[in-house]
């Protein structure tokens, strides 16, 4: 009953991990160098796709979204690929964020489950996803970025731009409260 998290060479990837043991979530942190099928024999019920510094370090995880069919969450790059993986686009953020800022909830959905109409998260990105493909729906955004949060409305993908890792986010626990639920019922 593990989620594997998927270590992009992020600044957040411990502390995703950390949070997720703080919330007795059991979890691994592991490399995206790993092979489908290491991470397969791990028999996990979902992975987190941390962030990192550009699609160029992020290994494997490209083939993970597209050839591992479990709950998965990316987080910042790892929401970026989630995108990519299906046809959308990503691109330099007209304002580069590094600070507080509102989210508007469009759809509350299985992971903002009991959070409410808007929330304040931290965004800490240089590239954002610029258009989705027809395969995605959005659920949250912010005026900074349209993408703020997406679902694959067929597969248990989510993409958030945000860190719910850090504690500048307001009920970023409840994030990884609800992926966990989404993982135990998947």
């Amino acid at each position: 009953m593990t989620i594997l998290v998927i270590n992009n060479k992020g600044q957040y990837n411990h502390r995703i991990n950390r949070n997720l043991k703080y919330l007795n979530i059991s979890s691994e942190l592991v490399s995206n160098k790993y092979s489908v099928d290491e991470i397969l024999s791990k028999k996990p019920i979902g992975l987190i796709l941390g962030g990192g510094p550009s699609i160029k370090e992020s290994g494997n995880s490209d083939k993970y979204i597209r050839e591992i069919n479990i709950p998965i969450l990316g987080i910042c790059l790892g929401h970026q690929l989630i995108g990519k993986v299906f046809g959308g686009s990503i691109a330099s953020a007209e304002s580069e964020s590094y600070a507080k800022i509102k989210i508007d909830i469009l759809e509350e959905d299985d992971i903002f489950r009991g959070i409410g109409s808007e929330m304040d998260v931290w965004a800490s990105h240089k590239d954002e996803i610029t258009s989705i493909s027809d395969d995605f729906k959005v659920l949250a955004s912010s005026k900074i970025c349209r993408f703020e949060t997406i679902k694959h409305k067929n597969r248990p993908l989510y993409g958030i731009q945000f860190h719910p890792e850090v504690h500048h986010t307001q009920n970023g626990e409840k994030i990884f409260e609800n992926f966990h639920d989404i993982c135990r019922k998947y």
